[in-house]
């Protein structure tokens, strides 16, 4: 069997697909890429028993059909280093030897037989089907990824939750000390349906996909798994079995303290004052009052104390709320454009924070829960 593709474009793949799997693999094939060649295509899998990756590449030149797996480090180190070229396989699937030849020499390589290699069968029977494009889905994973929660605990927490509704698509993710909301109304669905997405697959995606492409995903899923049709591959994960919370009722819907403020201005505060507060609560005071934000923070054990004032407009009763700083400056990281909207209700109720503008048909959300302070 013999094929030749681009050596820059199998690099590519390569690496995305080195994402997937383990350090600890429970099969050690799993330590492997998947080969396949058939009808002039070429079919790159790496999985890890729980996600797989698939990519079909066109072949410039084959001859012959079959399948083989290459240990991935092997097979990266091989290609990572080569200019782009044309990159030519000779392989006997007899011993699965490998023979790869590009234009200053030639690597030889011994792998191992695919029968062996677990494949993740594709969705079949009652699903729900959805499609959004791949910009959507890569913009509000980003954004929600940094509220999935690490603790063992709430293990339905450990996921971004994808609720499709008549309306809309909602994207939420939260640890219950930040939470992220993101409604995409051009995706929605007759039947509401929904699942939590493991952080795993969540970070491939946000990896394999660009922000700036708007070509069409096509997502499946029932009660265990969920798959992704890429533009030129596709991502079949299991699912996080279990109940989301209900994030709607955590939501306040009447905070009538209101700050517009400079997004990047207040996080060059946060940059400034963080580092005289308390390592272990990291406490960010806000002092609030007409036309003006006062950042304070302090550690009465080193005796530190830092203060700054910012400009803003703040139409609300004068107060004083304390927020995790470094809560607050990834949820401001994580928003875009100049301004920011924050609503508050009084400084033992949850802030809710938006963009000033909405990206276009959506509306993104979010939520930090505050700190008691004694002031």
């Amino acid at each position: 069997m013999r094929f030749t593709l681009s050596s820059s474009l199998l690099s590519s793949k390569l690496t995305s697909l080195s994402k997937v799997i383990s350090s600890k693999n429970s099969l050690s094939i799993l330590g492997s890429f998947l080969f396949e060649i058939k009808n002039g295509q070429l079919t790159l899998t790496a999985s890890d028993s729980d996600n797989m990756l698939r990519y079909v590449l066109e072949l410039t030149n084959c001859d012959g059909e079959g399948s083989f797996c290459v240990p991935n480090k092997i097979m990266l180190s091989a290609v990572k280093e080569l200019a782009d070229q044309p990159v030519t396989f000779e392989v006997d699937t007899n011993d699965n030897s490998i023979r790869m030849v590009y234009q200053n020499g030639s690597y030889r390589i011994t792998g191992q037989s695919a029968d062996e290699y677990p494949v993740l069968s594709t969705i079949s029977g009652p699903c729900t089907e959805a499609k959004l494009t791949a910009a959507s889905l890569s913009q509000n994973i980003q954004r929600s990824l940094f509220a999935v929660s690490t603790d063992n605990i709430h293990m339905v927490m450990n996921g971004i939750y994808f609720d499709l509704r008549e309306e809309c698509l909602n994207v939420v993710a939260s640890d219950g000390c930040k939470l992220v909301r993101n409604m995409l109304f051009t995706c929605n669905t007759e039947l509401p349906a929904s699942f939590i997405l493991p952080q795993k697959p969540a970070s491939l995606l946000r990896t394999v996909l660009s922000p700036e492409d708007e070509s069409t995903v096509t997502l499946r899923f029932n009660e265990k798994n969920a798959e992704f049709v890429l533009p030129d591959g596709i991502l079949t994960c299991l699912l996080i079995e279990g109940k989301f919370p209900n994030y709607k009722n955590v939501i306040p819907t009447d905070n009538p303290n209101v700050i517009t403020i400079d997004r990047k201005s207040l996080i060059s505060a946060l940059k400034r004052i963080l580092p005289f507060s308390n390592e272990n609560t990291e406490l960010v005071k806000l002092r609030l009052s007409q036309s003006n934000m006062e950042v304070l923070a302090e550690d009465a054990d080193f005796a530190t104390y830092a203060q700054e004032d910012i400009m803003c407009d703040y139409n609300g009763t004068p107060m004083t709320i304390g927020f995790k700083g470094t809560t607050l400056t990834d949820i401001l990281n994580n928003l875009t454009g100049e301004d920011v909207v924050i609503e508050l209700g009084d400084p033992s109720r949850a802030g809710v924070i938006r963009p000033c503008v909405q990206p276009e048909k959506e509306d993104v959300l979010m939520l930090i829960m505050p700190m008691l302070i004694n002031d």
